[in-house]
């Protein structure tokens, strides 16, 4: 599969507790990453049950949400842009990892602690859900 190549920005928003229902897929800008964050253009993006329970409500005592707010925690991609300060990945590189609330995008920024390379071996639908 080749890079989505593309320059828009879109994410996934839930709008308030419930179901899939609160679900929208929303355009926003593109990030620009900072010192020791590197830009991922997602190409897969998985989702486990404790995003389900966030979004159900099920954590409302523990987590202070003010939505709308992001949804997913594991992805893979490539990276597109490198902050200052990065020396581990490089624009190209084929990366997974995870970050909180925001996975399901075209377009995120986290912490260059947060990735690893991936294998080739794998796909980027079976790699976007390992983290």
């Amino acid at each position: 599969m080749s890079p989505l190549r593309t320059k828009n920005a879109r994410a996934v928003r839930i709008t308030g507790y419930g179901g899939a229902e609160t679900l929208e897929i929303v355009d926003v800008d593109r990030p620009t990453p900072g010192e020791g964050e590197v830009l991922v253009e997602v190409m897969a993006a998985g989702i486990n049950h404790v995003e389900d329970f966030v979004r159900e409500g099920r954590y409302r005592d523990e987590l202070d949400l003010e939505f709308p707010v992001g949804q997913g925690s594991d992805f893979a991609g490539i990276v597109v842009g490198v902050g200052a300060g990065v020396s581990s990945f490089a624009r190209g590189s084929e990366v997974l990892g995870h970050t909180t609330m925001g996975a399901h995008a075209t377009f995120i920024v986290v912490p260059a602690r947060n990735l690893v390379a991936k294998p080739a071996s794998l796909s980027w639908e079976v790699a976007g859900s390992l983290f």
